[in-house]
Protein backbone atom coordinates (compact mmCIF):
# COMPACT_ATOMS: atom_id res chain seq x y z
CA UNK A 1 0.00 0.00 0.00
CA UNK A 2 1.57 3.26 -1.16
CA UNK A 3 0.29 5.99 1.18
CA UNK A 4 1.55 9.52 0.58
CA UNK A 5 1.18 12.99 2.09
CA UNK A 6 1.34 15.94 -0.26
CA UNK A 7 0.22 19.56 -0.57
CA UNK A 8 -2.76 20.64 -2.63
CA UNK A 9 -1.56 23.41 -4.95
CA UNK A 10 -2.55 25.49 -7.95
CA UNK A 11 -2.55 23.30 -11.09
CA UNK A 12 0.41 21.40 -9.61
CA UNK A 13 3.71 20.48 -11.17
CA UNK A 14 4.05 17.22 -13.06
CA UNK A 15 6.03 15.80 -10.12
CA UNK A 16 2.94 16.19 -7.91
CA UNK A 17 0.86 14.13 -10.29
CA UNK A 18 3.56 11.48 -10.72
CA UNK A 19 3.28 10.96 -6.95
CA UNK A 20 -0.53 10.94 -7.09
CA UNK A 21 -0.66 8.53 -10.04
CA UNK A 22 1.40 5.97 -8.12
CA UNK A 23 -0.41 6.36 -4.78
CA UNK A 24 -3.03 4.07 -3.28
CA UNK A 25 -4.02 6.55 -0.58
CA UNK A 26 -3.40 10.30 -0.48
CA UNK A 27 -3.39 12.64 2.51
CA UNK A 28 -3.52 16.34 1.71
CA UNK A 29 -1.55 18.55 4.08
CA UNK A 30 -4.02 21.14 5.36
CA UNK A 31 -2.39 22.32 8.59
CA UNK A 32 0.95 23.83 7.63
CA UNK A 33 1.76 27.55 7.40
CA UNK A 34 1.65 29.49 4.16
CA UNK A 35 5.06 30.19 2.65
CA UNK A 36 5.75 32.71 -0.08
CA UNK A 37 7.39 31.78 -3.39
CA UNK A 38 6.13 28.21 -3.41
CA UNK A 39 3.70 26.40 -5.68
CA UNK A 40 0.91 26.90 -3.16
CA UNK A 41 -0.20 29.88 -5.24
CA UNK A 42 1.76 29.65 -8.48
CA UNK A 43 2.31 27.52 -11.56
CA UNK A 44 4.79 27.51 -14.41
CA UNK A 45 3.71 27.18 -18.03
CA UNK A 46 5.45 27.12 -21.44
CA UNK A 47 4.70 30.48 -23.09
CA UNK A 48 5.75 31.59 -26.59
CA UNK A 49 8.72 33.31 -24.88
CA UNK A 50 9.72 30.35 -22.72
CA UNK A 51 8.90 29.58 -19.11
CA UNK A 52 6.25 31.83 -17.53
CA UNK A 53 5.17 32.15 -13.91
CA UNK A 54 1.47 32.61 -13.12
CA UNK A 55 1.01 33.80 -9.55
CA UNK A 56 -2.21 34.10 -7.52
CA UNK A 57 -2.22 37.26 -5.37
CA UNK A 58 -3.10 36.60 -1.74
CA UNK A 59 -4.14 38.88 1.11
CA UNK A 60 -1.29 39.35 3.54
CA UNK A 61 -1.89 38.60 7.19
CA UNK A 62 -0.63 40.76 10.02
CA UNK A 63 0.37 37.59 11.83
CA UNK A 64 3.85 36.19 11.26
CA UNK A 65 2.48 32.72 10.56
CA UNK A 66 -0.78 32.02 8.80
CA UNK A 67 -2.15 28.56 8.20
CA UNK A 68 -2.53 27.72 4.54
CA UNK A 69 -6.24 26.94 4.85
CA UNK A 70 -6.85 30.46 6.20
CA UNK A 71 -5.16 32.27 3.30
CA UNK A 72 -7.55 34.43 1.28
CA UNK A 73 -7.18 35.32 -2.39
CA UNK A 74 -6.82 38.97 -3.38
CA UNK A 75 -9.58 39.41 -5.95
CA UNK A 76 -9.41 43.20 -6.33
CA UNK A 77 -7.91 42.86 -9.79
CA UNK A 78 -8.75 40.29 -12.43
CA UNK A 79 -5.83 37.87 -12.14
CA UNK A 80 -8.06 35.05 -13.43
CA UNK A 81 -8.57 36.75 -16.78
CA UNK A 82 -4.82 37.34 -17.05
CA UNK A 83 -4.03 33.70 -16.23
CA UNK A 84 -6.51 32.30 -18.74
CA UNK A 85 -5.24 34.63 -21.49
CA UNK A 86 -1.72 33.40 -20.75
CA UNK A 87 -2.88 29.78 -20.99
CA UNK A 88 -4.56 30.51 -24.33
CA UNK A 89 -1.41 32.17 -25.70
CA UNK A 90 0.66 29.21 -24.54
CA UNK A 91 -1.58 26.29 -25.48
CA UNK A 92 -4.25 27.32 -28.00
CA UNK A 93 -2.26 25.53 -30.72
CA UNK A 94 -1.55 22.43 -28.58
CA UNK A 95 -3.27 19.17 -29.59
CA UNK A 96 -5.66 18.96 -26.63
CA UNK A 97 -6.33 22.51 -25.39
CA UNK A 98 -9.75 22.73 -27.01
CA UNK A 99 -10.62 19.23 -25.83
CA UNK A 100 -10.14 20.17 -22.16
CA UNK A 101 -10.93 23.90 -22.34
CA UNK A 102 -14.55 23.54 -21.19
CA UNK A 103 -13.48 21.55 -18.13
CA UNK A 104 -10.83 24.05 -17.05
CA UNK A 105 -12.30 27.45 -18.03
CA UNK A 106 -14.96 27.63 -15.25
CA UNK A 107 -12.32 27.77 -12.51
CA UNK A 108 -11.16 31.09 -14.00
CA UNK A 109 -14.68 32.52 -13.88
CA UNK A 110 -15.46 31.63 -10.28
CA UNK A 111 -14.38 33.87 -7.40
CA UNK A 112 -12.89 31.74 -4.63
CA UNK A 113 -12.35 33.35 -1.26
CA UNK A 114 -9.82 30.86 0.07
CA UNK A 115 -6.70 29.67 -1.76
CA UNK A 116 -7.11 26.12 -0.46
CA UNK A 117 -10.57 25.77 -1.99
CA UNK A 118 -9.22 26.88 -5.36
CA UNK A 119 -6.27 24.50 -5.13
CA UNK A 120 -8.46 21.52 -4.28
CA UNK A 121 -10.76 22.34 -7.18
CA UNK A 122 -7.94 22.62 -9.71
CA UNK A 123 -6.56 19.26 -8.60
CA UNK A 124 -10.00 17.67 -8.89
CA UNK A 125 -10.53 19.10 -12.37
CA UNK A 126 -7.16 17.85 -13.63
CA UNK A 127 -7.65 14.42 -12.06
CA UNK A 128 -10.95 14.07 -13.91
CA UNK A 129 -9.35 15.17 -17.18
CA UNK A 130 -6.56 12.63 -16.72
CA UNK A 131 -8.96 9.84 -15.77
CA UNK A 132 -7.07 9.54 -12.48
CA UNK A 133 -9.15 8.28 -9.59
CA UNK A 134 -7.61 8.39 -6.14
CA UNK A 135 -8.91 8.32 -2.58
CA UNK A 136 -7.75 11.07 -0.26
CA UNK A 137 -8.20 12.39 3.24
CA UNK A 138 -7.03 15.59 4.89
CA UNK A 139 -4.56 16.11 7.71
CA UNK A 140 -6.02 17.43 10.98
CA UNK A 141 -2.72 18.26 12.69
CA UNK A 142 0.73 19.28 11.47
CA UNK A 143 3.66 16.92 11.98
CA UNK A 144 7.20 17.73 10.90
CA UNK A 145 7.74 14.03 10.25
CA UNK A 146 5.08 11.48 9.38
CA UNK A 147 4.98 7.73 9.92
CA UNK A 148 3.57 5.15 7.50
CA UNK A 149 3.38 7.65 4.63
CA UNK A 150 5.81 8.69 1.93
CA UNK A 151 6.35 12.41 2.45
CA UNK A 152 6.14 14.42 -0.78
CA UNK A 153 5.43 17.75 0.89
CA UNK A 154 8.81 19.09 -0.26
CA UNK A 155 7.50 19.13 -3.85
CA UNK A 156 5.54 22.29 -3.00
CA UNK A 157 8.83 24.20 -3.10
CA UNK A 158 9.74 24.21 -6.76
CA UNK A 159 13.30 25.32 -6.01
CA UNK A 160 13.89 22.13 -4.02
CA UNK A 161 12.13 19.86 -6.51
CA UNK A 162 14.88 18.32 -8.65
CA UNK A 163 12.65 15.81 -10.44
CA UNK A 164 13.68 15.03 -14.01
CA UNK A 165 11.21 13.47 -16.43
CA UNK A 166 11.24 12.02 -19.94
CA UNK A 167 10.79 14.68 -22.64
CA UNK A 168 7.48 14.87 -24.47
CA UNK A 169 6.45 17.10 -27.38
CA UNK A 170 5.81 20.71 -26.31
CA UNK A 171 4.31 23.46 -28.46
CA UNK A 172 7.38 25.70 -28.46
CA UNK A 173 9.93 22.92 -27.99
CA UNK A 174 11.67 23.60 -31.30
CA UNK A 175 12.11 27.25 -30.31
CA UNK A 176 13.20 26.97 -26.67
CA UNK A 177 13.90 23.26 -26.11
CA UNK A 178 12.25 20.90 -23.63
CA UNK A 179 11.17 22.49 -20.33
CA UNK A 180 11.03 19.99 -17.47
CA UNK A 181 8.40 19.64 -14.73
CA UNK A 182 6.03 22.46 -15.61
CA UNK A 183 2.40 22.63 -14.49
CA UNK A 184 0.41 19.46 -15.12
CA UNK A 185 -1.58 21.53 -17.65
CA UNK A 186 1.43 21.52 -19.99
CA UNK A 187 1.41 17.73 -20.06
CA UNK A 188 -2.37 17.52 -20.31
CA UNK A 189 -2.70 19.94 -23.23
CA UNK A 190 0.17 18.29 -25.13
CA UNK A 191 -0.47 14.61 -24.40
CA UNK A 192 -4.20 14.40 -23.62
CA UNK A 193 -5.35 11.06 -22.27
CA UNK A 194 -1.88 9.62 -22.83
CA UNK A 195 -0.72 11.85 -19.96
CA UNK A 196 -1.76 9.34 -17.28
CA UNK A 197 0.33 6.56 -18.82
CA UNK A 198 3.24 9.00 -19.00
CA UNK A 199 2.88 9.88 -15.29
CA UNK A 200 2.82 6.23 -14.22
CA UNK A 201 6.07 5.54 -16.11
CA UNK A 202 8.05 8.39 -14.48
CA UNK A 203 10.25 8.05 -11.42
CA UNK A 204 10.52 10.41 -8.46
Amino acid sequence: MNNIIIHPCYFPSISHFVALAKADMVTFEMEDNFQKQTNRNRMYIYSPNGIQLLNIPVKHSREAHQRIKEVRIENDFDWQKQHFKSLEAAYRSSPFFEYFEDAIAPVFQKKHEFLMDLNLETMSIVSNCLGLDFTYDESTEYFLEVDNKTDFRHLINGKKDNSLFEPYTQVFGEKHGYLNNLSILDLLFNEGRHALDYLKKQQL
